[in-house]
């Protein structure tokens, strides 16, 4: 009896990668001479869901920066933040 043999085909096959590209970007809040530390900070802790210590350090680079980057994200991430932002009086921008 003479054995059966199986011929191997090995053939290449393409694989696509589905590459999700996000636009990474900025919430940036601006110093004024209007706002409180306080009014900024409680904004932050509740728009941006800070912790009080984050708001805080934010708080400081806005003062002597002139501002800070707050929050990361895509535009429609951002936007309803930064709207309540500016709601309350807040100069804040999504670059």
């Amino acid at each position: 009896m003479k054995p059966m043999y199986q011929e191997e085909v090995l053939t290449d096959v393409d694989v696509l990668e589905a590459v999700e590209t996000i636009d990474q970007m900025d919430l940036v809040v601006f110093n004024d001479d209007v706002n409180t530390f306080d009014h900024v900070i409680e904004t932050l802790i509740r728009v941006c869901k800070h912790t009080p210590e984050q708001a805080e350090q934010c708080t400081l680079i806005i003062h002597y920066k002139g501002k800070c980057a707050v929050k990361k994200g895509t535009f429609d991430f951002l936007r309803p933040m930064r709207e309540a932002i500016c709601e309350v009086g807040i100069d804040a921008r999504i670059l």
